[in-house]
């Protein structure tokens, strides 16, 4: 095996014996292709692996007791003795059973051949399409909700995400797979919402050195309220730093973690002795949602939290400078989205409707309060309009992306696509990116 690696890297360049040398003396376009080939070979690797998995665990049955293969090995179950043999851990042997009993062929009581429990899985990893982490997480979660789904829609979400996961990475997948659930199981997502309350904590213990150490597990609610307001404060303190250092390229001195403690302890301050909101939170305290329809048409309601009386969307445009109502999507005859030639800077608007879009950076999905509204067409040098169409939301290191190295951005019926230059992808295939990588395959299954 070392001979035949060896071997692949002479082929992209790499003529030394060593290892190393090989290594460092191959170009990138050298190294992407061996990472590539890497990674497809641990996919091909994966798809074999999860085939020896499965026959291991039928071998090794509970009900054949002593008689199982695990226990003829001198173990106690299946995923042990795989365990065993890679030098990892239960849990992996154990993803690699369930992905492969869920994609093996199975038989009848007669002894027919029958279609693996998730088809389409069993067809992505075969094709060496799908890493198993991505299929073990798909796998738990349609087998958790295969007792309440519709069949069909069950099917339906398979395929869909057998068909996704590829292109994403296994954070991005988690993510989508959580929205498709909510989408199969509509019914479960009181009780998933009250187990996470209830599963909620916070533990502060003072350090010999005199610090304290908070550590907590939030539910959603309870953590976005603090994560919005903690991500707000520290914005604008990179804002403000930023603006005072503008011209002397420098940088804000402290880190992220450290402004996010220095938030926390300022909206504790306040909470003991308020008068009145921390400035900018006074604009981010209810949540408004409107559908993309009315955003259109500029007609119909919109709710907000809590409230079970709809409000018209030009109400909620009308208040919300006023009465710290934020609207996710923004539309109607109140406030235009579209402002032209006629303003430079995207409005509050304007930055909301696109952060319901892209939902945080479109290019890496960093969160949207570390974002910043950028024209597409340049304002300066294309002339392009402050319009939803010509704005994206990027981070500061992914907005230095698309101006310096090549990439284009694309928005076509409200999808945000990037184009890698020709150094990257040859054939220049676009890349979704934007809110639409985890909420597209969730919209197809309604």
């Amino acid at each position: 095996m070392r001979s035949a690696w060896l071997g692949s890297l002479s082929a992209f360049g790499a003529v030394d014996s060593s290892p190393d040398a090989a290594v460092e003396c191959m170009s990138s376009s050298g190294l992407m292709a061996v990472n590539d080939a890497l990674a497809q070979t641990r996919r091909d690797l994966d798809a074999l692996h999860i085939r020896i998995a499965a026959a291991i665990a039928h071998r090794s049955a509970p009900e054949l007791g002593r008689d199982g293969m695990a226990k003829q090995q001198g173990y106690r179950n299946a995923a042990a003795l795989i365990a065993a043999a890679t030098g990892g851990s239960g849990a992996e042997a154990a993803r690699l059973i369930c992905v492969g009993v869920a994609t093996a062929e199975r038989s009848s009581f007669s002894g027919q051949r029958l279609a693996p429990r998730h088809p389409h899985l069993a067809e992505a990893m075969q094709g060496g399409c799908l890493s198993l982490d991505s299929a073990a997480v798909i796998t738990e979660m349609l087998d958790r909700v295969a007792p309440r789904a519709d069949h069909e829609e069950l099917m339906k979400t398979e395929r869909i995400l057998a068909r996704r996961a590829p292109s994403l990475s296994l954070e991005q997948v988690r993510r989508l797979v959580k929205h498709a659930e909510a989408k199969l199981d509509t019914d479960g997502v009181p009780e998933r919402e009250n187990a996470l309350a209830a599963a909620s904590w916070l533990r502060i213990r003072q350090e010999a050195s005199g610090s304290l150490l908070f550590s907590a597990r939030l539910d959603p609610v309870n953590g976005a309220c603090l994560k919005t307001a903690v991500e707000t404060l520290v914005t604008a303190e990179i804002r403000r730093a930023r603006d005072a250092d503008l011209g002397s390229g420098s940088h804000p001195s402290r880190s992220i973690p450290a402004l996010q403690a220095d938030a926390l302890g300022l909206i504790a301050r306040h909470s003991l002795s308020c008068a009145e909101t921390i400035a900018p939170l006074d604009l981010a305290t209810i949540v408004v949602r409107c559908t993309l329809d009315d955003l259109r048409t500029g007609s119909g309601a919109a709710m907000i939290d809590g409230i079970d009386q709809p409000i018209s969307i030009g109400t909620v445009r009308r208040l919300a400078a006023q009465s710290g109502i934020i609207p996710t999507v923004l539309g109607g005859e109140s406030e235009v989205l579209d402002l032209g030639r006629t303003q430079r800077l995207f409005s509050v608007a304007q930055r909301i409707a696109l952060g319901e879009r892209d939902g945080g950076c479109a290019f890496c999905g960093m969160n949207a309060a570390y974002a910043e509204a950028h024209h597409i067409r340049w304002w300066e040098r294309d002339a392009g309009p402050t319009d939803l169409d010509n704005g994206v939301l990027l981070c500061r290191t992914d907005h230095q992306r698309m101006h310096h190295d090549g990439w284009e951005v694309q928005v076509r019926r409200g999808r945000v696509s990037f184009i890698p230059p020709p150094h990257v992808d040859p054939g220049r295939i676009p890349r979704l990116g934007g809110r639409a990588r985890f909420d597209h395959a969730a919209g197809e299954l309604s």
